[in-house]
């Protein structure tokens, strides 16, 4: 795809601080701070706002960050840069930026938007990268920085591990002084990725006469989400409808279902939408208040595609969390399937690696290559919403047809040091643990233990043909990792 440079009405322009000496001469005494473990995650810089995310080591990240991808991007353009509506957006957009325009770029604020929004933008123009300001799904007092390179997908690790040897305090040897950039506002560039999000639908289909619930979580959906809905003539019921920073996630939004659940009922809804803080992941429920995640959603997509002959080798790419129960009912289909670590980022290189057209997470991240090089939680909740329509049957129909998942059990257990999650899997009596679980279930579950790229967390998760065995193994790694990762 040939980049092109966007032109829309400038709203505002303002002077940008011009701190290139003061981001150069900045103490280091912030970085005794900073943890000794790696700063980007599986889903770039996340941590407490005000405390690993703070100021400082925003206008670090983006003054390396612009050096970095100027010196990699094929030829020079702006950094676009957005947010979710947490409350500490604002200071780490504004830090951002000085330290963008630091490194002598120019900087397109869009404001609040979706994550998918950044990459999109970033993907078209001559943009040299983009940066998303958002912890996703985390409580309102997280916060994250989300890099993308010029071609709009997530920064690859050389790249990420080069612009952290420079906030650790590498030397910057070109010469900047010279070289300012500027801050512009640039939020109507929302509008061209809604837009986009409109021509990727079926040309011939509208949702006139259904009723859809959208529970956007207090954030970065709330302006978008309703508007794209109400364009295909869908009756839209919204929760959680505003930005608002102090409560982004809290009890709402893909990772708790049970409002939306609620609602769909109350209302007779045909089906519902959650998606996450900053809009890159959706979740469904039917009419009958049962979840539809990431699984569900790979599967009538995949045989939509199939059906189609837009599926290369009937692939699907998943990751370790997806259910057995998919995985089988797909390969009698006629399906393939493969694995990856938890992650978009895995998922996406899978896909470039294979071909694959199809791929994403049980917790709502999917990708369709056709559409998108991103996860995109609004576009995936409009595209299963016209695959409903066409199929002339509700969604609750569709999954009584589809598959029964195995019991999958996810417990969470809170370690806060970042070594021991790191290095949990040294612990050997956590793994004689995980052995023994393994043993005795042989090829009727499965165990995945990992440590949590974007919460200080270790997830266990048991999935077993029967409820009973799940609970059992569940309740004892759980023990286990609290006993000797915990104390």
């Amino acid at each position: 795809m040939v980049k092109s440079p966007i032109r829309t009405q400038e709203v505002t322009r303002v002077d940008v601080l011009r701190q290139t000496a003061s981001v150069k001469a900045t103490p280091l005494s912030y970085l005794t701070a900073l943890p000794k473990s790696a700063l980007f995650g599986t889903d770039g810089i996340r941590g407490k706002a005000g405390e690993l995310l703070n100021a400082p080591l925003a206008l670090q990240v983006g003054f390396w960050a612009g050096k970095v991808l100027q010196a990699k991007a094929p030829q020079l353009g702006p950094m676009i840069l957005g947010q979710d509506s947490r409350n500490s957006s604002d200071m780490l957009a504004n830090a951002l930026a000085a330290g963008l325009t630091s490194a002598g770029l120019e900087v397109w604020n869009l404001g609040l938007c979706p994550t998918p929004c950044v990459a999109y933008l970033t993907s078209i123009t001559d943009a040299v990268g983009g940066i998303m300001i958002s912890a996703s799904h985390n409580p309102p007092e997280d916060n994250g920085i989300k890099i993308f390179g010029s071609d709009g997908t997530k920064l690859e690790l050389a790249l990420q591990q080069e612009i952290e040897a420079g906030i650790r305090g590498r030397e910057d040897s070109t010469n900047s002084a010279l070289k300012w950039g500027k801050s512009y506002q640039r939020q109507l560039l929302v509008q061209d990725y809604a837009n986009f999000l409109q021509r990727s639908l079926p040309v011939d289909v509208n949702l006139q006469g259904m009723k859809i619930v959208l529970d956007l979580a207090w954030g970065a959906s709330a302006r978008l989400a309703p508007q794209l809905f109400q364009a295909l003539g869908a009756e839209v019921i919204c929760l959680h409808e505003e930005p608002d920073g102090n409560q982004i996630n809290v009890n709402c939004g893909s990772t708790h279902l049970d409002v939306l659940k609620e609602a769909v009922k109350l209302y007779s809804a045909d089906l519902g939408f959650a998606f996450d803080g900053d809009a890159d992941r959706a979740m469904a429920v039917d009419s009958c208040g049962n979840v539809i995640d990431g699984d569900y959603i790979l599967y009538f997509w995949g045989q939509s595609l199939q059906a189609a002959g837009k599926l290369p080798e009937n692939l699907i790419i998943a990751t370790v969390m997806a259910n057995l129960g998919f995985e089988r009912a797909w390969q009698e289909r006629g399906g393939k399937m493969i694995r990856t670590p938890v992650g978009d980022r895995h998922v996406h290189a899978q896909m470039c690696s294979t071909g694959a057209k199809l791929g994403g997470e049980q917790s709502g991240h999917i990708l369709c290559h056709h559409y998108s090089i991103t996860g995109d939680g609004i576009q995936t909740a409009l595209h299963l919403a016209c695959l409903v329509r066409q199929s002339g049957v509700s969604l609750a129909d569709l999954v009584a047809e589809s598959f029964t998942p195995y019991p999958q059990l996810l417990r969470n257990v809170r370690v806060e040091d970042r070594e021991t999650r790191r290095n949990w899997q040294e612990c050997l009596e956590l793994q004689k643990a995980i052995a023994q679980a393994e043993t005795a279930m042989g090829n009727q579950g499965r165990i995945l233990v990992r440590a949590s790229g974007t919460e200080p967390v270790i997830r266990v998760m048991v999935e077993a043909a029967e409820v009973e065995v799940a609970n059992y193994w569940t309740t004892k790694l759980v023990s286990a990792v609290q006993t000797h990762l915990v104390g």
